[in-house]
């Protein structure tokens, strides 16, 4: 499996709704897509939050690269492009698959952290599973990146309130859901 994640950063002044409306128009058109486990419809409106910035910022989780080669490669992706211009897209590995059932959830916190350079790489998945926080009725998925050897922890979530005071991350909000058929 593989995830992307590319990151629109919009002005702070941005009508959000024109992303909201553009999900509520167009989020159906991945529902089944090659490959696809799923896709994650995600914005951040700026002061909600503690959300510094406005962002549409799409999370998917592949089931393999044919999927994401044909989004990315096959005219699909052009309608980023066309509308928001070139953007980076962030490639994890999953460590730690993802829930089965996301579709309940209508938060995601996500948080970055780096892997540190160690003689051996045989205990690293326990030393990032024990720096990881518990968040009550929360669930997660463990993604990395021996690229930039950093590995990205995302939080299913259903409401906020459970959310660690004072943890450094992003929450976003889930506008829509693509699932696998």
């Amino acid at each position: 499996m593989i995830t992307t994640q590319y990151k629109i950063i919009l002005p702070s002044d941005y009508d959000m709704n024109i992303i909201k409306e553009r999900v509520t128009n167009n989020g159906h058109k991945t529902d089944g897509f090659d490959d696809l486990k799923f896709k994650l419809y995600l914005i951040t409106e700026k002061g909600i939050n503690h959300n510094l910035q406005n962002s549409y910022s799409p999370l998917y989780l592949w089931e393999n690269h044919n999927g994401l080669n044909k989004f990315l490669f096959e005219g699909y992706y052009d309608n980023i492009l066309t509308s928001f211009g070139w953007q980076q897209v962030q490639v994890g590995i999953p460590l730690i698959d993802p829930p089965f059932d996301i579709s309940r959830y209508k938060y995601l916190f996500h948080f970055t952290k780096p892997i540190s350079p160690q003689e051996s790489m045989h205990n690293a998945k326990e030393e990032m599973l024990k720096n990881i926080p518990t968040i009550k009725d929360a669930e997660y998925m463990l993604t990395y990146n021996p690229d930039k050897w950093e590995y990205d922890v995302f939080y299913f979530l259903s409401d906020v309130s459970n959310l660690i005071e004072g943890k450094q991350g992003v929450v976003y909000t889930i506008l829509h859901i693509s699932h696998e058929i």
